[in-house]
């Protein structure tokens, strides 16, 4: 990417879940008879419409195909330019659409991760995006969709799906649908701008999240206003110190515990390339809190700080996660050398706090924020 870039020009992209429920309407389409179109438009979880372009499609004994190619805009990944392809099949006239993955689809093999043990590793996210775009086409109709990516398998030894327990292919993800670029340089030039309105809108204390999911569990479980709400990406320390700068008082640090467990640490910079040690993180202050050897042998054998925490849940071990949340606190305030109040709140994928402290509860309640008893 060109560092002189505008920010306004920063290309968006779509996710392999968009790309996935895309293939899949299409390829209904075929199947219905129509046929093969330019472009296709689905639903995104934000009740907003993308359209794509389609790469290919056929109809072979009575089943339908189709292709998008995964576009990252100027944020690329691994996954960029991979065939994502849809196969239809028309079961009965009434009935479920029924989701799986084929050929370059990982399947899940370790517990602790957003789909069962068994499952195809299509995310429940992009699962009912294929389903929401379905049903455009086929409203009540028994459908089987599978979706396969042909250089999955190849692509996934590449990404961490091999140590998570995902094996033969890539995951199906997104929560968003939309891939927005979260390189440093786009990041300083279209994120800065959120924090600005921030203060236009005369917030002293806001919430600083990693991403889209984080956005959402701050304005609709916590009802957090969205002009008071940042996405930050994995630039804790830059963000903190932006918001420090720009006279902000509090903040609160909103996101999923694999992500801010490692501010706990004094770490800054979360990108799993830069500082990947959630679990080591988790089991230490585990064994600090008291638990026994067996017992950190078992939540060692988690292949994400979600298995592991749903686990110390179980075991009736909140006061740690709570712990982990006050020292992620401790280590922002000391980051910005005391200029800001900062309070945290960890949960999991589903958006359920599980490790807060009480700065976090006051922040959120002296701004007149929802606290519900359930959290």
């Amino acid at each position: 990417m060109a560092r002189d870039k505008d920010r306004h020009t920063w290309r968006e992209g779509y996710t392999t879940g968009s790309c996935a429920a895309g293939a899949a309407k299409a390829a209904c389409l075929l199947l219905r008879g129509e046929s093969l179109a330019e472009q296709i438009e689905i639903p995104l979880p934000s009740s907003a419409r993308l359209t794509m372009p389609i790469h290919s499609g056929e109809i072979h004994n009575l089943e339908g195909r189709a292709c998008i190619l995964k576009d990252g805009g100027d944020d690329a990944d691994i996954t960029h330019g991979l065939e994502i392809q849809a196969l239809v099949r028309l079961i009965s006239p009434q009935g479920e659409v029924l989701i799986r993955g084929g050929r370059g689809v990982g399947t899940v093999t370790k517990k602790g991760l957003a789909i069962p043990v068994g499952e195809s590793a299509i995310n429940p996210v992009p699962r009912r995006m294929i389903r929401e775009a379905v049903r455009e086409v086929f409203p009540v109709e028994e459908v089987e969709i599978t979706i396969e990516v042909p250089a999955g398998e190849t692509t996934a030894l590449r990404t961490l799906n091999p140590r998570l327990g995902v094996i033969g292919g890539i995951s199906i993800l997104g929560t968003s649908g939309i891939v927005r670029p979260m390189s440093e340089e786009a990041f300083k030039t279209s994120i800065l701008p959120e924090l600005d309105q921030a203060v236009a809108y005369g917030y002293k204390a806001i919430v600083l999240t990693p991403g889209h999911y984080g956005f959402r569990v701050a304005t609709e479980g916590f009802k957090v206003p969205p002009e008071a709400v940042i996405q930050m990406s994995n630039f804790v320390g830059y963000m903190l110190e932006e918001a420090a700068y720009r006279g902000i008082e509090e903040v609160i640090l909103l996101g999923h515990v694999g992500k801010l467990i490692k501010v706990s640490a004094g770490i800054f910079h979360t990108h799993n390339r830069v500082a990947d040690a959630r679990m080591e993180i988790l089991l230490a202050h585990a064994a600090l809190a008291g638990l026994n050897l067996d017992s950190l042998k078992y939540l060692a054998e988690f292949p994400t700080t979600e298995g592991a925490t749903t686990e110390l849940l179980q075991m009736g071990e909140q006061k740690l996660l709570h712990h982990l949340a006050h020292l992620a606190s401790e280590r922002a305030q000391a980051f910005t050398f005391g200029r800001l109040s900062v309070g945290t709140i960890m949960t999991l994928l589903d958006g359920q706090p599980v490790g807060w402290d009480m700065k976090a509860r006051r922040i959120v309640e002296e701004q007149g924020w929802a606290w519900t008893s359930e959290i």
